[in-house]
């Protein structure tokens, strides 16, 4: 099987992983993508995908990448075209140095090479996918954000592009977390605690009393504890248990008073989708296979805390 991404570096859009199994069909002219012009790759992705045995798309939008961070996306993003291969294969040959499958059942068969796409069937056709796919899927968008010209930089930071988004802004296409583009970053959470005082006790320690209770809470329901505060770069897990054959990821939420509109308001949709990938990044760390996921949250009020709601998200 060859593997190759395609996006690293653009400014907007998603990245794209490809995962190829020829099983010994041979395409003649096969080549690193970059190397060949649109109709000559589009013209080589329809005979791939005739004749290869087996072919999978791993996909990561910016808003996961802002999320994850990069290294971390391309993990997913190859772990999910793996996933979609369907045919038996003996070896794994990654493009580049680092093997993106490092924890995974996976890894002890990889190979990682410099310049694969260019020397390796395998992976010349997993770039070639991979690149139409995605260039297909920013020619869509130009058609719904006009003025960014992506049917032709395909997300990368042209001089152009860049034109367009001092004059436009940026949409929700555009990673947020690049250096270029950092300037138009708005936290749209607030944060989860702060650190001003309330008779000599802090807020963020009040929380963690709030998470000792929400933690005998789930005790108390049969659930055992597995992690406390598991944190990735950009979302943390307050509590991970586990309860018959179903592992919760539980989000901590308290307001000192009820009325104050209730912890699980601040479950916004941007906290699942960090909570979604953090989840993804547990099972990937953890090799846990086989087992029921399920996110919830439980809302805290009071002084001393006390349990309002637990409710699965």
């Amino acid at each position: 099987m060859g593997i190759d991404e395609v996006g690293r570096g653009s400014w907007a859009g998603p990245l794209v992983v490809g995962a190829v199994v020829l099983g010994g069909m041979v395409i003649d002219g096969l080549t690193d993508s970059k190397k060949l012009t649109k109709k000559r790759r589009e013209s080589l992705d329809f005979e791939i995908r005739k004749k290869a045995k087996s072919i999978g798309l791993g996909w990561v939008d910016s808003n996961e990448i802002d999320e994850i961070g990069l290294s971390e996306a391309l993990k997913l993003a190859t772990r999910h075209a793996v996933e979609q291969i369907n045919v038996p294969y003996h070896e794994i040959i990654i493009d580049g140095n680092v093997n993106f499958l490092t924890g995974t059942a996976k890894e002890n068969i990889v190979k990682t090479m410099k310049k694969a796409d260019l020397l390796i069937p395998c992976v010349s056709a997993a770039s070639i996918v991979a690149k139409v796919a995605r260039d297909r899927y920013m020619t869509q968008q130009d058609k719904a954000h006009r003025g960014y010209k992506f049917n032709n930089n395909v997300g990368y930071g042209t001089a152009a592009h860049q034109v367009a988004i001092n004059k436009l802004g940026v949409t929700k296409l555009h990673r947020l977390s690049f250096a270029p583009l950092k300037k138009y970053f708005t936290s749209q959470t607030p944060p989860d605690v702060s650190v001003t005082t309330v008779n000599d006790v802090t807020t963020k320690q009040i929380g963690d009393s709030a998470e000792d209770v929400a933690a005998k809470y789930l005790k108390k329901k049969g659930h055992k504890i597995l992690n406390r505060n598991w944190k990735t770069k950009f979302c943390e897990i307050d509590i991970v248990s586990s309860k018959s054959d179903t592992i919760y990821f539980t989000e901590v939420k308290y307001r000192k008073k009820p009325d104050q509109g209730g912890g699980l308001g601040a479950i916004t949709p941007r906290k699942i989708r960090q909570m979604k990938f953090a989840v993804k990044l547990y099972v990937l760390s953890n090799k846990i296979n086989d087992v029921n996921l399920r996110m919830s949250a439980i809302s805290l009020s009071g002084q001393p805390p006390t349990v309002d709601d637990f409710v699965k998200i």
